[in-house]
């Protein structure tokens, strides 16, 4: 401090006037604190002493204080936390409060400070940073998971390359790396490592030390001075989520354990709390430790509550409702059709662009050739349409706005889909949760057709007061839409509707585990209810949602089957059966479930009925169906046939559409009788490691684990093995990827490893060549069961990863971070262009 004045003295910037100094000119300072320090020749928090014109300290200015008396959590939010958490405790999914104090003890052992200074040279720098050892504080902090230690109940830092740790050693190489000036790795002599793990060293110790001195009842001031005291002292490591998550499980009473400023942030506005201003992982910690006094909760019992309460981490967008030109308003149709819109039709469909610098470039081409203008508006829209497309994601809220008029608050969820015959042929599919117009406290991003609400939370604050305290429901008439195309579905719904409304038929086909049956029922269900009801299957009442699935299997307007090589003609249209009455055997004629759904639509000409036959390739398919693939084709529907057993005339009506599903694992969809295939259409559904997005279980990062076992399959399994893949939904549990070591366990042990030991015929050399020598004993031939056990948690992540250990910290997952941190930076330089643009012309409202 001391050499700091001097230099500021000399500079001009301060000069002493009666042993006070004073400013002579604006100098920026890293923090308060130390501004304050500077002027007073002390230690000093600046949050408290530096004041406002009006008297309030720059803690109550900048909302790091609250005003007294405010608690963080109304009574509503409090019981709600409380009963998660008793649930989670009984359930086993918490840690008792015993066994807590264990886990942070077995750490202290070995991560404490008194265990890192002791720690020198290459020894150090092993101990800190080595991926690759299961005893290094990197691997405890990311992938640790077992008896002694569960890193993943004490807050994630999953994500992204190892760059995070700003150095690591390069898988393929052995090399270790540290970023250059513009944080791209490059190699470093073991010296060069030795002296920045010292660093991070040297930085976790000063930062302890802070912890250490902070008071029990530190108040929100107290921890914005720590902010500023770790920005000064520990900027290397208090900067990083790694960084925070040592300090929190040294100090579980004095931190939270969400290690990402986002996440923080994020459950303040949710518990309609305005966070306070300026950057930091610290400056939020007081509001978290005195949410959980307010509950009697641990730390860690009560953030994990909280997750539980408040749900993932999801995002805030705006999109346009009207026309920059025109003005004009397609908010009716996205109130509608339940989605939100953008225009740029000339574009075509962007089902091809991703949230990555190249693709961001290949579609500002395309914008400057169907709409050239400036360089700053192309980059602009490329930046619009790509946040639209690639970067909001299925469960975000997003606001239908004209200009500062909020129409509706939704919650997206479906995917990108493109719709060439609206004007805003660009649509995201949402649930609307409020339709009440609003005007939004600050204007945000009125210049933009989308456009992320992060500037001002008092907007995000406000929008969540709005959905979780909704005015009460008006009821509105439901718009009628009809027609199996009158609303639209997405991605593998919208195809096989899409099929059925060319050729009223199709089979959706492909390996075991892709989900077919499941989206063969959703999507029969969806477009009964649009076609007969005019809106979405969530959205009918009981009784329509009962019409659709009726009392039993014979009765509703969705009817399913399943073939087998028994199932016959007799059971799909009609045959005679056995019966008994008065103790003798005579035969009845019976109509089959076609036939009979094929009469109550034709006395329901309104109505549209839809049979699933799953498994259809299982049966012998030309002598169920027989004479009906005459009158199937779409083009022949309504025509009679004679059928030859009750000499009746029958006709296939044109509300009658067919689904069928087909495991290729079992055939080949060549195989199929060349006449059944030109009446049907077909949608092939292939593992898809996408839905898998970037979920880790235990350290295995499930996508390219998935990816790389299907590689092998391709690989070993030999002719046909493409349809011989495992499909993703083995790794899925109720719509979303597992995220237990334990559900991957069960799948591989009851569903994927069965399948592959079919797949191979007990070649046991090939089976290895897939999973592993760990996991398949080629000796004894036989499968090492006991790696499946509880217990064996971390035994079974090394023998999954042994066979693909380049899936850790490639080449290829650096790059994609560097991709989307490139995409990132030029969406805030757009950011920062169309806030100009609002602030010189806020009545320009688009």
């Amino acid at each position: 401090m001391p050499r700091e004045r001097e230099r500021l003295l000399a500079e001009g910037v301060l000069q002493e006037f009666d042993g006070h100094y004073r400013f002579m000119r604006d100098y920026e300072f890293d923090s308060p604190s130390a501004a304050s320090a500077m002027v007073q020749g002390r230690t000093s928090n600046g949050w408290k002493d530096w004041k406002h014109s009006d008297g309030r300290t720059m803690s109550e200015v900048r909302r790091v204080s609250r005003p007294v008396g405010v608690t963080m959590l109304d009574d509503a939010k409090r019981q709600q936390i409380m009963d998660r958490a008793r649930e989670m405790i009984d359930e086993g999914e918490m840690f008792t409060e015993a066994k807590l104090r264990q886990q942070y003890a077995t750490f202290a052992d070995r991560f404490g400070p008194d265990v890192l200074s002791d720690l020198e040279g290459e020894e150090l720098l092993n101990r800190m940073h080595d991926h690759s050892d299961q005893d290094s504080l990197v691997y405890w902090l990311e992938f640790k998971s077992d008896e002694d230690f569960d890193t993943k109940r004490f807050g994630s830092i999953a994500g992204g390359s190892a760059m995070k740790f700003r150095i690591f050693r390069r898988s393929e190489t052995g090399h270790w790396q540290a970023g250059d000036k513009k944080n791209k790795p490059v190699d470093i002599s073991v010296e060069e490592g030795i002296a920045i793990a010292t660093l991070h060293r040297d930085q976790l110790l000063a930062g302890a030390a802070l912890l250490s001195e902070l008071p029990d009842d530190a108040t929100d001031d107290d921890y914005a001075e720590l902010q500023d005291q770790l920005d000064e002292l520990a900027p290397d490591v208090g900067r990083l989520a790694w960084g925070h998550k040592y300090f929190s499980l040294l100090f579980p009473e004095k931190l939270d354990d969400y290690h990402s400023p986002e996440w923080q942030r994020f459950h303040l506005m949710k518990l309609l709390q305005l966070p306070p201003e300026g950057d930091g992982r610290y400056v939020c910690a007081g509001r978290f430790v005195s949410a959980a006094a307010e509950v009697g909760l641990p730390m860690n019992h009560f953030t994990a509550a909280l997750n539980e309460v408040q749900g993932r981490l999801h995002y805030y967008w705006r999109v346009g409702t009207s026309e920059g030109d025109t003005h004009t308003s397609h908010w009716p149709m996205m109130r509608d059709r339940e989605c939100v819109a953008v225009g740029w039709n000339e574009l075509g469909d962007l089902s091809w662009v991703e949230a990555k610098r190249e693709s961001k470039n290949k579609l500002k081409a395309l914008l400057a050739e169907k709409y050239p203008s400036t360089p700053q508006s192309e980059g602009r829209a490329a930046a619009e349409l790509s946040n639209f497309i690639a970067k909001i994601n299925e469960g975000d809220v997003i606001w239908a706005a004209n200009g500062a008029t909020v129409l509706g608050i939704g919650r997206v969820s479906g995917p990108y889909r493109h719709e060439p015959e609206f004007e805003f042929c660009h649509q995201r599919s949402v649930e609307w949760l409020s339709l009440e117009e609003w005007a939004t406290p600050i204007h945000e991003g009125l210049q933009s057709s989308v456009r992320e609400i992060k500037k001002y939370p008092e907007n995000i604050v406000e929008t969540e007061r709005r959905i979780q305290h909704p005015p009460p429901v008006v009821d509105l008439p439901e718009p009628v839409v009809r027609g199996l195309t009158g609303i639209r579905l997405d991605d593998t719904q919208g195809r096989i509707q899409s099929v059925l409304d060319r050729k009223s038929q199709v089979i959706v086909y492909g390996p075991p585990g892709t989900g077919k049956t499941y989206w063969s029922v959703e999507t029969t269900r969806e477009l009964a209810a649009i076609a007969n009801f005019g809106k979405r299957h969530n959205r009918l009442s009981d009784e329509q949602q009962t019409q659709i699935t009726g009392e039993n299997e014979s009765s509703g307007l969705v009817r399913m089957c399943c073939f087998h090589p028994s199932y016959g003609y007799e059971d799909f249209l009609e045959g005679y059966r056995p019966t008994t009455t008065g103790g003798n055997v005579s035969f009845e004629l019976r109509s089959g479930i076609f036939k009979k759904l094929c009469h109550d639509a034709a006395s329901n000409a309104d109505r549209h009925y839809f049979l699933i036959v799953d498994e259809i390739n299982r049966g012998d398919i030309p002598r169920i169906f027989g004479e009906l693939l005459t009158t199937l084709e779409k083009d022949k529907r309504g025509k009679p046939i004679t059928l030859p057993v009750s000499q009746e005339s029958f006709v296939v009506p044109k509300n009658v559409y067919l689904i069928g599903t087909m495991n290729t694992a079992d055939r080949s969809i060549t195989l199929l009788d060349s006449a059944l295939r030109r009446r049907f259409g077909f949608v092939e559904l292939m593992p898809d490691g996408k839905v898998l997005r970037d979920t880790k279980v235990s350290g295995i990062p499930l996508r390219a684990w998935f990816e790389s076992l299907n590689a092998r399959i391709r690989e070993h399994v030999g002719r046909d093995a493409r349809n011989l893949q495992i499909g993703h939904s083995y790794l899925m549990q109720s719509g979303s990827p597992i995220k237990e070591i334990a559900s991957l366990r069960r799948a591989l042990r009851d569903d994927i490893i069965p399948l592959l030991e079919e797949y191979c015929y007990e070649d046991y050399a090939t089976l290895a060549r897939i999973l592993g020598t760990d996991l398949v004993d080629t000796v004894n031939l036989t499968i090492r069961q006991s790696l499946l056990d509880a217990g064996q948690e971390e035994a079974l992540v090394q023998a999954l990863l042994a066979p693909c250990p380049e899936i850790m910290t490639t080449t290829e997952a650096i790059s994609s971070d560097e991709s989307e941190s490139e995409a990132e930076s030029d969406d805030e330089v757009a950011e920062e262009d169309n806030d100009l643009q609002d602030n010189d012309s806020e009545d320009e409202l688009s």
